[in-house]
C-alpha cells in the first residue's frame, strides 16, 4: 500500500522532540475521546465496511442526510434565508463564471468584465450614487474601506459610528483602527435609532469627524433617519457612510438620494445561500467625486480600435499596486463569482420583483411582530419602524430561547449582545416564511417563554 504521509520518521521524531511529546497521538489529546477512532482502527479504517458502488454510496448519503434536523429560519442579523431562482443558480454555475479569474488581460476576459460592469451598474442604481466597484469580500470589509476612503478624503481621523451598526462590523472597524490610528466614537441609540450630538455649535478640529457611519435599516431592524444623518454630516464636514440593506431598496429611498457619500452593504441576500457564513459579497459604491479613492477593481466601458464596445479594468493608477505610497486601501481583488450571482438574481427580480420581495418581507415582519408581542413575557426592545427584522425582549434569556426553539424545529433568531439590553432577541422574516410557519413559530415561542 502506498503511503501518502509526506513526513519521514526522522522528521516526525524531530517535531515531537521540539514539542516535548513522545507520540503523535498526543497532538490530538484535546479532541474528545468519543470523536477519535480507536487505536486499532486508524490504520485499516476498520468499522467502515467494504467499498460501495456509486449508487449505493448515494443512497447511504441520502439516508444519513435524512437524519439532519431542518429548522425553519427566523434568524438574520446580516445573513438571510431568501429564495434563490433556479435561473440564478444555473447561470452563475456556468464554467465561464466559475473558472473566471482576475481579468488582467481584457482581450480574453470580455465576458466576465461585461458581467461585472452590469453588476456595477445595477448596484450604483440601487444605491443612488454614480459609481460602484466590482465588489469586496463582505459587508464588514466594505465598511472598513469606506471609512478609510472618508478619513483619507477629509484628513480627519475621528469616525462617528452608530451603535446601530452591526456589532461585528464595528468590531472589524476597531481591529483596523488599532493599526490605522482612526479614532472611533460610538453614537448610542434612543428608541432604537441613532442619537446624534448637538452639532449646532462649532466643533473643534480635533472633535470634527471625518466619517459618520450609520446602518439603514440598523442592526435592530429599525429605520434610521438618513436625512438627519446627512444633515449632521454636512454640519460637521464629515463624509456620510451608509451601510444599507439591498432588499430594503425595493421600498425605501436610496441612500444616495439622501446625500450619502459612500454606500456599503452585504450582498448575500441576492442569490447566495447562507453557506455556513460565506463566501459572501461586499457592496461598495460612492459618488463620482471619490472615484479616485475607490478601493479594489473598477470595470469600465470603452471601444476598441475598430469602434466595438469593450470592457476594461479602469483607473488602475489609483490602486496601491501602482501608487503604493499614496494608497488608502490594500485591496486589489474582488468576489467575482458572488458578484455575478448577485447581478443575475437582481436582474431576474427586476424593479417589480424587488419591490414585491421587500413588501412580502415587510408584511410578514409586521404580522409576526404583532403576534410575538401579544405573547405574555415578550416586549418590544425598540419602538421605531421596522422592515423585515425586529428586536424583542424575552422573559427568559435569549440564548435559552434559541436553544429551546431549536428543539421545536425553529431557528428562533439571534440573541443580541447586552449592549442593546437584557434578553434581546432579533427576529427576521423573509419572503420564504409562510403564514403557517409563522403561526407555528409564535405558538412554539409562547410555550418556550412561558
Amino acid at each position: 500500500m502506498t503511503s501518502f504521509v509526506p513526513h519521514t520518521d526522522d522528521e516526525i521524531a524531530t517535531m515531537l522532540g521540539f514539542l516535548g511529546l513522545s507520540h503523535p497521538d498526543e497532538l490530538f489529546e484535546t479532541v474528545p475521546a468519543s470523536l477519535r477512532m480507536a487505536a486499532g482502527e486508524t490504520g485499516a479504517w476498520a468499522g467502515l465496511g467494504e467499498g460501495l458502488s456509486e449508487f449505493d454510496t448515494l443512497a447511504e448519503m441520502e439516508r444519513l442526510a435524512r437524519r439532519n434536523s431542518e429548522l425553519v429560519c427566523f434568524a438574520g442579523a446580516g445573513a438571510y434565508d431568501h429564495d434563490i431562482a433556479s435561473a440564478t443558480t444555473a447561470l452563475a454555475g456556468r464554467s465561464e463564471f466559475v473558472t473566471a479569474y482576475t481579468p488582467y488581460q481584457p482581450e480574453v476576459s470580455q465576458g466576465v468584465l461585461q458581467a461585472l460592469f452590469e453588476y456595477q451598474t445595477l448596484l450604483s442604481r440601487l444605491c443612488g450614487v454614480a459609481v460602484a466597484n466590482a465588489s469586496l469580500y463582505d459587508g464588514a470589509s466594505a465598511c472598513v474601506e469606506a471609512v478609510n476612503l472618508a478619513v483619507a478624503s477629509t484628513g480627519r481621523p475621528a469616525v462617528w459610528v452608530s451603535q446601530g451598526l452591526h456589532p461585528r462590523w464595528r468590531a472589524t472597524l476597531g481591529t483596523f483602527a488599532a493599526g490605522t490610528g482612526h479614532q472611533l466614537v460610538e453614537l448610542g441609540l434612543e428608541g432604537g435609532t441613532t442619537a446624534y450630538p448637538d452639532t449646532a455649535g462649532r466643533l473643534g478640529s480635533s472633535e470634527a469627524p471625518g466619517a459618520l457611519v450609520v446602518q439603514y435599516p440598523n442592526h435592530l431592524g429599525c429605520l434610521e433617519d438618513v436625512a438627519r444623518a446627512a444633515d449632521v454630516a454636512r454640519h460637521t464636514g464629515a463624509l456620510l457612510v451608509v451601510a444599507f440593506d439591498p432588499v430594503a431598496a425595493g421600498v425605501l429611498r436610496s441612500p444616495g438620494s439622501y446625500g450619502a457619500d459612500v454606500v456599503v452593504g452585504e450582498g448575500q441576500p441576492f442569490g447566495t445561500p447562507l453557506s455556513f457564513g460565506g463566501p459572501y459579497l461586499g457592496l461598495f459604491a460612492c459618488t463620482s467625486r471619490h472615484v479616485r479613492r475607490l478601493p479594489g477593481r473598477l470595470v469600465g466601458e470603452t471601444v476598441d480600435i475598430e469602434g466595438r464596445r469593450s470592457y476594461v479594468t479602469t483607473l488602475r493608477t489609483r490602486e496601491q499596486d501602482i501608487r503604493r505610497e499614496r494608497a488608502s486601501s490594500n485591496v486589489c481583488t474582488n468576489q467575482t463569482l458572488i458578484a455575478v450571482t448577485y447581478a443575475i438574481q437582481l436582474s431576474w427580480l427586476g424593479t417589480t420583483g424587488l419591490r414585491e420581495l421587500a413588501l412580502r418581507c415587510a408584511r410578514g415582519t409586521r404580522y409576526t411582530r404583532e403576534a410575538v408581542l401579544a405573547i405574555d413575557g415578550v416586549s418590544p426592545l425598540a419602538d421605531a419602524a421596522v422592515l423585515r427584522e425586529f428586536a424583542v425582549t424575552t422573559r427568559v434569556p435569549a440564548e435559552t430561547v434559541v436553544e429551546r426553539m431549536a428543539e421545536e424545529g425553529f431557528l428562533a433568531g439571534v440573541a443580541l449582545p447586552e449592549e442593546y439590553g437584557t434578553n434581546g432577541l432579533l427576529v427576521a422574516v423573509t419572503e420564504k416564511r409562510t403564514r403557517e410557519e409563522i403561526d407555528r413559530y409564535v405558538a412554539a415561542l409562547e410555550k418556550v417563554v412561558r
